[in-house]
């Protein structure tokens, strides 16, 4: 029988992640303080260790990843690559489909692969507490495990849609140890603004970084960890595409298109850079390769948004970065891909969606929850929300092969199970989901509310 699971051993996970940075055509745009001047590392240090710092401005290729952090990662690193058989043979399509399996993690997601290392570079610079926002709750249950395990004690802002659609997810994290706060909530000024402008607003990732930053710059003992967006977090997760580079070494197969879900953009970088950097590095496998990032049509930052500065929270308490927007007042609808309701993507992506290097493409919820039945019933394994999108379009591309005859090799980021998201599949069963586009002429009235730089 032929193999449909390619396996690596614990010493074949990755010694060092990889930096893109190096690899771009052209430097990425500065971040900006509130009066215009490019940001320096010491406004950093409020909020972040130094090592931590000094990935986010590094422009070296490869990052060493601390033995400590390689150790915790075999719980449940290296994670499979696995070709889905079974799905192929219902589309009828000649592709051949992979898929990068992240739900493996304890917390059921990809996000383990930066939570950890930032809670142990904290941990090293002495620092005992940590601030965070979470959508779906699965970045804030991987910080939650991260700290019971390197005794830091971690505070949760979760978005309220999220905190009130996903309440499995919350007492994972409070299984851990961490204490969860409905966002916007009454512990920040942020918290209180909001709701006493909107009492019923749904909260949006932007708000609960707000203040989860603003905790972090008020409080000498507390540092501020961010799950996706941000230069280091998108390295962090280089380690799944660098493990799929071996996997697919391992069978002689190369992928011809990489898709994965885009909010902030880490769960695409992850596994999408470490291929570009070989198209960069002129390898002629990766001559024709497409990366395709996949965002919901209710938070279309990548397709509609502007490229531009921007605040990376509501409330303008972080420096400004140059990255395609939707305007940091963005309040999304409250779809179930909670980890994908974010107003911007991270500046890495955005400048290579700039240059034409990547591609995106925005599709609605139903045709996501649609194709994530569709490869459960196939697969077996229950996707993510998020998941379902990346999902959405490895079908239509396989069914695309299917009507040219070409014989694809399709990869996809699982980025998480969906176990703890049956709330949102219940909601599809029973015709209760809805489609929801996001209008046109309410995100031209954001972007005109944009910070001036010049």
């Amino acid at each position: 029988m032929e193999s449909t699971r390619i396996l690596l051993e614990a010493h074949e996970i990755p010694t060092h992640w990889y930096n893109i940075v190096a690899d771009l055509p052209s430097p990425p745009a500065p971040p900006m303080a509130p009066d215009g001047t490019p940001a320096k590392p010491e406004q950093f240090a409020a909020i972040f260790p130094p090592a931590i710092i000094e990935q986010e401005m590094s422009a070296e290729r490869w990052i060493e990843i601390p033995q400590e952090v390689r150790e915790i990662f075999r719980l449940w690193r290296p994670s499979p690559l696995i070709r889905a058989v079974r799905l192929e043979t219902a589309l009828g399509t000649p592709a051949k489909i992979f898929f990068k399996y992240e739900g493996v993690s304890p917390a059921g997601s990809h996000k383990p692969n930066s939570a950890v290392p930032q809670a142990y570079f904290n941990k090293q610079a002495g620092i005992g507490r940590l601030s965070t926002e979470t959508g779906a709750g699965q970045w804030g249950s991987s910080l939650a495990l991260a700290g019971q395990l390197f005794g830091l004690e971690v505070r949760v802002y979760m978005v309220r849609v999220s905190y009130e659609q996903k309440p499995y997810r919350r007492l994972m994290m409070q299984t851990w140890g961490a204490e969860v706060f409905s966002s916007p909530s009454n512990l920040t000024r942020t918290g209180r603004e909001a709701l006493a402008e909107t009492p019923e607003t749904p909260g949006s990732l932007g708000l609960a970084i707000s203040e989860a930053v603003e905790e972090a710059a008020g409080r000498a003992d507390t540092n501020y960890a961010l799950g996706s967006v941000l230069n280091h977090v998108v390295m962090h997760q280089s380690i799944i595409g660098l493990e799929a580079k071996k996997q697919f070494d391992k069978i002689g197969l190369y992928p011809d298109i990489i898709i994965a879900p885009c909010g902030g953009g880490t769960s695409f970088g992850g596994i999408a850079l470490p291929f570009l950097g070989d198209q960069a590095a002129g390898d002629k496998r990766a001559e024709k390769l497409r990366a395709i990032a996949v965002e919901p049509s209710s938070c279309p930052s990548l397709t509609k948004g502007l490229y531009t500065y921007d605040f990376g929270d509501s409330s303008g308490f972080t420096p400004m970065m140059k990255m395609y927007t939707l305007g940091h007042d963005f309040i999304p609808p409250g779809i179930h891909a909670g980890g994908l309701r974010y107003h911007g993507c991270s500046p890495l992506l955005s400048q290579l969606y700039r240059e034409a290097l990547i591609e995106a493409v925005a599709v609605p919820q139903l045709a996501t929850f649609e194709a994530g039945v569709k490869f459960a019933r196939c697969e077996g394994i229950i996707p993510a929300p998020e998941s379902c999108h990346a999902i959405r379009v490895a079908i239509d591309e396989a069914l695309e092969c299917k009507q040219t005859g070409e014989e694809k090799v399709i990869l996809f980021n699982l980025t998480g199970h969906g176990h703890f998201d049956m709330n949102s599949f219940e909601r599809y069963f029973s015709g209760a989901l809805e489609d929801y586009a996001y209008p046109a002429g309410e995100v031209q009235k954001l972007l005109a509310k944009l910070p001036k730089i010049g």
